[in-house]
């Protein structure tokens, strides 16, 4: 008898987005002809940058030719991607951070997940609600959890309300945990942390032990030079945080695949006896068992997000959906509705209007607007009576579908 994994059938009906999609795709059964403006998922639309195109395809020709031929890479990534990457993004920002410290990825949501490999089964974990669904359900899928209660919240897990009342930004546990999931800019509200929030929250971690995992995947996005970019711009950092990044939403390597965890020498974790245990080794000892790492064309692709071109291209690329964002903010502030986030993330917190659910509000935009949202429920309890909006599309689309629910609601 092959017994299955148990902790799969704890999880709730369906993961949020195939959600999401079963009811659009059962709306376009009947309508096949609505002019859908998707701006639920957070997938990007614009192309890849041009200098990332022209090193992926400089990089197959290389493939061609048996002098430059590439079969199996470093599990860990390509030194000279994680060089630019330790340079660009964290020395440049004074962040102690060497290369030998970033691990490239197929991507932060794997790598969300992935991390639980190397932590034992007693922890305590903290995630903010509403949350990324990602963090709970891998949590879930792992036993880390107990079965979910009528209002999605699994036993076993604490849950940091973040609301308009506190801004958005989690108050510190009243009690010692042990993991702490943290994502600024944050998915889905928007909000961002400021230095002194996360500095509360590593001398936190510092104070008891813990472990911060500190998804970053949006930090291209912040435009406030107040804002920190990354956790390691905190003192004490490195003795408390892991952090996530991505290169799908800065870059558009949604498809494509990219990103790169950082796990700082030097950072521990625990035994059950108390003993203390290097988890850059463990991380290591993990990816290099159970990953083949990135293909030689992307790792190149992404190595040229980093030159004199990729850059401007990227910024490009970053401008367009904060202007969307701007669109979408102001077009709906305008029309009486309660909004959060979209200035220095990709997106838009939006109340419900007249108490209505996030599914009804959620189906009132499909059924009436032909717009796709994210319903707030489906990121947690908290999240009820909310839906995200996301930047990525065309500004041509956002400008239609901004008018189509103003002509709504009014």
């Amino acid at each position: 008898m092959a017994v299955v994994n148990a902790n799969y059938l704890k999880l709730k009906a369906g993961y949020l987005f195939p959600e999401i999609s079963r009811r659009v795709n059962h709306f376009l059964k009947d309508h096949p002809d609505a002019p859908l403006i998707r701006l639920g998922i957070g997938d990007v639309t614009e192309p890849l940058p041009a200098a990332c195109r022209e090193a992926m395809i400089k990089a197959v020709e290389e493939m061609g030719d048996r002098a430059t031929f590439k079969g199996y890479g470093p599990e860990q990534g390509y030194s000279w991607l994680r060089e630019k990457i330790a340079a660009h993004d964290f020395q440049a920002r004074g962040c102690d951070i060497d290369a030998s410290e970033i691990f490239i990825s197929d991507g932060s949501k794997c790598d969300t997940g992935n991390i639980l490999d190397i932590f034992g089964d007693s922890n305590k974990i903290a995630v903010t609600d509403p949350v990324y669904p990602v963090y709970v359900d891998t949590n879930v899928m792992a036993g880390h959890t107990g079965e979910a209660n009528d209002r999605g919240e699994y036993a076993g897990l604490v849950y940091l309300p973040i609301t308009a009342e506190n801004n958005f930004t989690a108050t510190l546990p009243s009690d010692p945990v042990d993991l702490v999931y943290l994502c600024f800019p944050n998915n889905p509200t928007g909000a961002v942390a400021s230095r002194e929030h996360l500095q509360a929250w590593v001398d936190y971690a510092r104070t008891h032990r813990a472990i911060l995992f500190f998804d970053a995947a949006y930090e291209a996005f912040i435009t406030d030079p107040a804002i920190p970019h990354s956790i390691y711009e905190i003192p004490g950092a490195r003795d408390c945080a892991i952090e996530f990044r991505s290169f799908s939403k800065n870059a558009g390597f949604t498809g494509t695949r990219c990103a790169f965890t950082v796990v700082p020498k030097g950072l521990k974790g625990y035994t059950p006896g108390g003993d203390a245990v290097d988890l850059w080794s463990l991380w290591q000892r993990r990816q290099s068992t159970k990953f083949n790492g990135v293909s030689y064309i992307v790792q190149r692709g992404a190595e040229a997000v980093y030159s004199p071109e990729g850059q401007t291209q990227v910024r490009k690329l970053v401008s367009v959906y904060l202007e969307n964002a701007r669109l979408i903010r102001d077009r709906l502030s305008q029309a009486g509705m309660a909004v959060y986030g979209g200035v220095n993330a990709p997106y838009v917190w939006v109340k419900t209007p007249n108490g209505m659910s996030s599914w009804d509000f959620f189906d009132k935009l499909l059924h009436t607007c032909y717009v796709v949202g994210t319903p707030g429920a489906g990121f947690g309890a908290a999240g009820e009576g909310y839906l995200r909006l996301s930047a990525f599309n065309s500004q041509a689309n956002v400008i239609e579908a901004m008018a189509r629910v103003v002509a709504t609601l009014g």
